[in-house]
């Protein structure tokens, strides 16, 4: 692995000095150069063309979103955002995560964490990920190929459709709900690998961008066609028969795989279900969390259908990937093209 170039971008010199010292303590990173505040960020991107960025939001002159914009219209490069844990804190990140920040890092204790060397790895790590991200100018039009390998074969007239995304999901989702129509005629059940405190914000978010309904979930509610269930960080979603209906089981039991929430327990809980179509969809995202619920999905109903998105969209194409290779999708497609196949599933398949 060559050594990737990674630009600072904070206000605190503070800041600066620590995350600078913590990321070049990784031998395959280095810290070219620091910037003080978002327009003195946007030379530096300009001179040393980083391969990763680490942006915090808060800053004077220029803030962060500002300068994420700018930076992905001219400098397309995978940007990690520094963000505090408030609710404003929460809902810019989520934000800079739909303008196309790739991941984000928690300052544990404001502005200024003097205990940011508790989170040395975790930094280290995720700057890493975000070196095999894609990320490029957006498009008028993409030429897109989808690749269908099967049509459903659903036999039952209710469908839940759930929802495996990791890093990049925020930007994913958007694309994904806010294209689907007020009366969609299914429920959606999502897991996306999120902090506690940030789930909230972005099931708010989402909800204000689509004409579907989008929530966190709460513990033992009746699913609902046309709302979208999100797991909430640091709890495990799941599904359970309550009758004739599915009610939703929300605990904190032990991570999975190391995720809490888990794909692969969303994934299983829908594979013991009886009476119901079963619509599994993996996007965006580092690892293999998802696999093997989808594997249990496909062997325990045939008539389960599989979507991955296609290596063409995915900002991280590990989550698909292991899926196309482990489990055969009957569909392969970039992410803009789902909401179109889940719409054709009712109107086509289930009608």
């Amino acid at each position: 692995m060559s050594i990737k170039k990674v630009i600072i971008i904070d206000d605190s010199a503070f800041m600066r000095k620590v995350i600078s010292d913590i990321i070049n303590q990784d031998p395959h990173l280095e810290v070219v150069a620091t910037a003080r505040n978002g327009q003195d960020g946007l030379k530096k991107v300009q001179e040393y063309k980083p391969d990763v960025i680490t942006l915090d939001i808060e800053m004077p002159v220029m803030d962060g979103l500002k300068a994420l914009k700018e930076i992905m219209a001219e400098h397309p490069t995978p940007v990690i955002m520094l963000s505090s844990l408030t609710y404003e804190g929460a809902e810019a990140t989520i934000e800079a995560l739909e303008l196309g920040a790739v991941d984000f890092i928690n300052k544990t204790s404001g502005s200024i964490s003097l205990d940011i060397n508790d989170i040395s790895e975790e930094i280290c790590r995720k700057v890493k990920d975000a070196t095999s991200a894609m990320v490029e100018k957006p498009k008028s039009h993409n030429h897109t190929v989808s690749s269908q390998k099967r049509s459903p074969n659903f036999v039952s007239d209710q469908t839940i459709i759930t929802i495996g995304v990791s890093t990049g999901g925020p930007k994913a989702l958007q694309q994904l709900l806010s294209k689907l129509p007020g009366d969609f005629k299914a429920p959606i059940l999502i897991v996306q690998h999120m902090p506690a405190a940030f789930t909230k914000s972005l099931a708010e978010r989402l909800d204000r961008l689509s004409e579907i309904n989008v929530k966190e979930a709460v513990n033992g509610e009746l699913i609902k066609p046309g709302t979208a269930y999100i797991a909430p960080g640091d709890y495990h979603l799941s599904i359970k028969s309550v009758g004739r209906a599915y009610a939703t089981v929300i605990d904190q039991t032990e991570p999975i795989r190391g995720h809490r929430p888990s794909v692969n327990k969303l994934f299983e809980s829908v594979a013991d279900l009886n009476r119901v179509n079963k619509v599994g969809v993996i996007l965006t995202g580092m690892g293999n969390d998802g696999t093997l619920g989808a594997q249990m999905m496909r062997e325990k109903d045939r008539n389960t259908y599989l979507i991955a998105e296609s290596e063409q969209s995915a900002v991280i194409y590990g989550m698909p990937k292991s899926i196309i290779e482990n489990v055969d999708p009957d569909l392969i497609e970039p992410i803009d093209s789902i909401p179109s196949s889940l719409i054709k599933l009712f109107n086509h398949w289930l009608c």
